[in-house]
């Protein structure tokens, strides 16, 4: 069945995205997830801090048959603004094991599981980073109150 709500178009930039519901909806729902899992929390920034931008990125989630399942937004760090000694020493996307991934297939084959791909959503959010790392407000969702935090 198709989603009413659902926009087949994939949009580029974050002006674009403010006039279509359906996209603004899937960028709340991923700010939501970034609560939810308290990512982060809005202080004021410190002199001396480095920040880091953000950026959205948005994707239509398509069925096999073509037809847009879902509206994607991921707010992502812009890691190439970094400058190399000032604020990075490594990066960091967690991932599966290629180990885990192996005994997994083959624990589902030893007792004749069925097993299916899976997404698991806002996997990222649930690392642990050792330093403080400062980001600006996301894009279209700006606090006015605290444009200083």
């Amino acid at each position: 069945m198709f989603n009413l709500f659902v926009s087949k178009i994939e949009l580029k930039t974050v002006n674009s995205t403010l006039d279509h519901s359906n996209w603004v909806q899937a960028m709340q729902d991923e700010l939501n997830e970034f609560e939810r899992n308290r990512v982060w929390r809005l202080i004021s920034t410190p002199k001396d801090a480095s920040m880091v931008g953000l950026k959205w990125v948005f994707r239509n989630k398509m069925e096999k048959e073509g037809n847009v399942i879902c509206n994607n937004a991921r707010l992502v760090v812009k890691g190439y603004c970094q400058e190399e000694g000032i604020n990075y020493e490594e990066t960091f996307a967690p991932t599966a094991r290629l180990e885990l991934v192996r005994m997994f297939l083959a624990y589902a084959a030893h007792k004749n599981f069925e097993v299916f791909q899976m997404d698991i959503k806002c996997a990222f959010l649930n690392g642990e980073l050792e330093e403080t790392v400062y980001v600006k407000q996301p894009p279209g969702f700006v606090n006015e109150k605290y444009l200083d935090h």
